[in-house]
């Protein structure tokens, strides 16, 4: 019996491996690319990514029909640049090799020739501004602003985002080991113990996404790169999505393969949709092929939301248990989804060797080390990029009806500034979570009871980095409202609400109605100016006539006035 069973077992794991041997040098493997859209565009992603997968993995973007697109509004890029600080400029970075290539930019090596960080490599992800859709601008500004928040051991680091007339630069940690699917194209299939390791630090990072209140809906092997040393850093933030508080996001958006159920169907999906992808992964990595994978998109989908899963007998009981739990089609009953979250994997059989305090700080050796010869050694990237001479060509300005402003992109790491320098610029970067500011109820205008007792909060209509702005009605009156909801944790508006309190009379200042405060947020409820931003009126025309421009600006110019009258600077 047990000779039959091992025999049986070997048989198995043989036939995949020649099956993924043939599929290869057929043609039919997965091969890195820059994930086709349907409508054939070319999407750049991070360090070296670019040649097409004849296979079906796509990343699917939603069209305008899409049953969430209203909720994803302008995205408010903060300035961290302190005044009088120099902000990043392409000529202050040395072009190296070229590491990847697409429609929309490119990806360089590059060395910073100026400044404290002098000689330090990075990796310079450069977009072209004229050929970014609409869609693609905002989740371009989307992984800027996310980056800028996270900090995270198995996290790319952003040190720089700066931009030209033409361009949008996005300055990263170099990671010399290249990508996971390398290493995964070159040796079929990783060791249990191998996966076991990639996995933990890969669900460390995933957790940590996931307490930012972001879903991040692309795992796969070429968006989980090796630093010199072989620790992952997860990469690659373009298609990540903050959910609307408890409410659930509706994008079908992703690489197929590697999409939950809840996505296909559109039925809604939060943070467990992560956990599946997490799973296809992990079978990937042990099997050294796809989990459910057809002749064609439509096919691939199909399986994913009816197909069984066919569990390879060669896998451990506890990988095949910990697969089994990832792969709920029932959200509600994914593991990772449950109470305890992050927990419940972390307490799988599968990983009960792991050390996870060692792991997050790295004390854990890796099981593969890069071979890096030199700290400029491009070995693990595409050859056909590497060999190209390293050019930033002019980047075309934007046509005056597709312009995009990109406010406040500039952004500089704090760990580059001085000490005094960094503590100013509200960022998490480089610090623990602040402690909540201090209670607001020492102002008379502040309200005792919740928010909720007077007013039914709806929809989302802006977003910003440290407050949701959501649309309100009054339920004595039935009169619609704004009602900002400011984190505590990440900004302290006492001062904002004084400023509002003392000049909200003028007619060009927001009136603020009321003030109410909880445990974790401040509420100001504002009138509801029906108009909207003037950015999205510039966006919808071509051009703006003197005779409007000059009415805008005197308005603004003679708020602006008024508050300096006051001893009050807008910033």
């Amino acid at each position: 019996m047990w000779a039959t069973g091992f025999w049986t077992s070997l048989s198995d794991k043989l036939l995949t491996i020649l099956a993924r041997i043939r599929s290869r040098n057929n043609g039919s493997l997965r091969k890195k690319n820059h994930h086709e859209e349907i409508t054939g565009q070319t999407h750049l992603h991070n360090q070296g990514k670019a040649k097409e997968r004849p296979g079906t993995a796509v990343v699917v973007r939603a069209g305008e029909n899409d049953s969430d697109n209203n909720s994803e509004t302008e995205i408010e890029l903060r300035e961290v640049v302190k005044e009088g600080h120099d902000r990043a400029e392409p000529n202050q970075f040395e072009l190296l090799k070229v590491l990847g290539q697409g429609s929309f930019g490119k990806v360089f090596l590059v060395r910073k020739i100026v400044g404290a960080d002098s000689g330090t490599l990075y990796a310079m992800k450069v977009l072209k501004k004229a050929t970014l859709k609409v869609r693609d601008r905002m989740r371009t500004k989307m992984e800027r602003n996310i980056l800028v928040d996270v900090r995270h051991p198995f996290i790319v680091r952003l040190h720089y985002a700066f931009q030209t007339e033409g361009k949008l630069y996005l300055i990263l940690d170099f990671l010399r080991g290249g990508d996971l699917f390398t290493r995964l194209s070159k040796e079929v299939m990783f060791t249990e113990e191998d996966v076991k390791f990639y996995l933990a630090e890969l669900a460390l990072a995933v957790d940590h996404i996931h307490s930012l209140g972001i879903i991040y809906r692309d795992l796969k092997p070429e968006n989980i790169l090796l630093d010199a040393d072989g620790h992952i850093s997860l990469t690659d933030f373009g298609l990540s999505k903050l959910p609307l508080d408890d409410q659930q996001a509706y994008s079908f958006c992703g690489t197929v393969e590697y999409m939950a159920p809840e996505i296909v169907n559109r039925k809604g999906h939060s943070f467990a949709a992560d956990w599946w992808s997490f799973g296809v992964l992990m079978f990937e990595m042990l099997t050294g092929s796809l989990p459910f994978q057809g002749a064609n998109r439509k096919e691939t989908m199909t399986q994913i939301l009816k197909a069984k899963l066919g569990m390879p007998q060669f896998l451990s009981q506890e990988s095949q248990s910990l697969l089994r739990v990832l792969f709920k089609r029932n959200p509600a009953n994914r593991l990772g989804a449950g109470p305890e979250g992050i927990n419940e994997i972390k307490k799988h059989p599968f990983f009960a060797t792991i050390d996870w305090d060692k792991l997050l700080r790295k004390e854990i050796q890796p099981p593969f080390k890069p071979a890096v010869s030199r700290a400029d050694d491009a070995f693990y990237f595409d050859s056909e990029f590497t060999s190209k001479s390293p050019k930033d060509s002019p980047g075309i300005p934007p046509s005056a009806n597709a312009h995009e402003l990109f406010r406040g992109f500039s952004f500089i790491a704090p760990c580059l500034l001085d000490p005094e320098e960094a503590l100013t610029q509200g960022t998490l970067i480089n610090k623990p979570q602040p402690a909540p500011t201090e209670t607001l109820t020492k102002l008379p205008f502040v309200k005792s009871n919740s928010v909720n007792d007077e007013y039914d909060l709806r929809d989302e209509i802006g977003r910003g980095s440290y407050s949701i702005c959501r649309l309100c009605i009054h339920r004595a009156t039935r009169i619609e409202y704004a009602v900002k909801v400011i984190d505590k944790s990440k900004r302290d508006c006492q001062e904002e609400v004084d400023i509002l309190l003392r000049y909200g009379h003028h007619t060009n200042i927001v009136t603020l109605r009321d003030v109410y405060e909880d445990e974790k947020s401040v509420y100001l409820v504002m009138e509801l100016m029906r108009g909207g931003e003037l950015l999205d009126r510039i966006r919808s025309l071509k051009t703006f006539s003197e005779r409007e421009a000059s009415g805008v600006m005197h308005t603004v110019i003679s708020t602006v006035s008024y508050l300096h009258q006051h001893g009050v600077v807008h910033r």
